[in-house]
């Protein structure tokens, strides 16, 4: 798709959101009702295309150097008038506006899952701010953190989900749950959600398969201490093996697995669908395909 249209695409989802403003406003009717040098539409563009210089470096460079560009003060104040909100609906409009690639995978759209840490000025109004600050480190003032979880579509190139958590509580098993639960599928087509190692778990499998979709994610060897480390596997360099496991979360001898592996969930780990310490069970069958990368490295 040219970048031009792209463009438009994103302006439009700016224009959609402007034009009902009084939405995302934190006192509509009185919040943005003059006119100013950032209106709605100008402030979230500004917010969008903002850089990491100085915020008044960046002013005068959206502004095309003008003198009477708005103030570092003025664009806080704007921006403090304006909910959360708002560039949520603006990244959900447009990237629902772009369609998705599957042309050239049978159908399946590939998303792939990962997190990473941003640092940004402090400021103690985050409310508590011990969830966001970082140790010091070689700044005086410290600094204040985001982990970010975020959803890749690798055949547009195209970000189509995140999820923010404060540093202090970073959970990328939760936030991956969480978003596959919410993220949309686009009709005719199938989701697959790519992980690596930190996304091997039970409950990020059963959440895919409760929402009827599908997964690859990277584990560690079988010879490991690992999700896969306590299966009967033959020891060739390559294999694709369907299990047939049985979840529970009681060490009661009442529980029948049949024929199944039985894997035994604590209370420390997180699983969704079975309370822990009772006696219901949660049937799960995954593939495991082991793949020789290297003569001295294989991973499954």
């Amino acid at each position: 798709m040219p970048h031009t249209k792209i463009k438009n695409l994103l302006c439009s989802a700016i224009d959609s959101v402007s034009s009902s403003i009084s939405d995302y406003a934190r006192n509509p009717g009185k919040d943005f009702s003059r006119d100013r040098k950032l209106p709605p539409g100008k402030l979230m563009r500004f917010m969008i295309a903002e850089g990491s210089s100085t915020t008044k470096n960046e002013l005068l460079d959206f502004f095309g150097m003008n003198t009477q560009s708005p103030s570092s003060s003025a664009f806080f104040q704007q921006r403090e008038k304006l909910k959360p909100e708002a560039l949520k609906k603006v990244f959900d409009s447009f990237t629902g506006s772009i369609p998705s690639c599957t042309d050239g995978y049978s159908g399946y759209r590939l998303l792939a899952a990962d997190g990473s840490t941003a640092s940004f000025f402090s400021n103690d109004k985050y409310s508590p701010p011990d969830e966001y600050f970082i140790s010091p480190g070689n700044s005086i003032k410290g600094a204040y953190s985001i982990h970010i979880n975020a959803f890749q579509d690798l055949g547009s190139h195209l970000y189509t989900a995140a999820l923010l958590q404060p540093v202090h509580q970073k959970d990328e098993f939760r936030a991956f749950c969480t978003i596959v639960d919410r993220h949309p599928v686009v009709p005719g087509s199938k989701n697959v959600y790519i992980g690596d190692r930190g996304y091997c778990s039970y409950n990020n499998m059963a959440h895919v398969i409760q929402n009827g979709q599908f997964f690859p994610f990277r584990t560690k060897d079988i010879h490991q201490k690992g999700l896969v480390g306590k299966f009967d596997f033959p020891d060739d360099e390559t294999f694709d093996i369907t299990v047939n496991v049985t979840l529970v979360r009681s060490h009661s001898s009442k529980i029948d697995c049949g024929d199944t592996y039985r894997r035994f969930i604590d209370a420390a780990t997180s699983f969704d669908y079975i309370e822990y310490g009772s006696n219901d069970t949660y049937p799960i069958s995954f593939r495991v395909v082991r793949v020789k990368l290297s003569e001295s490295l294989n991973t499954p």
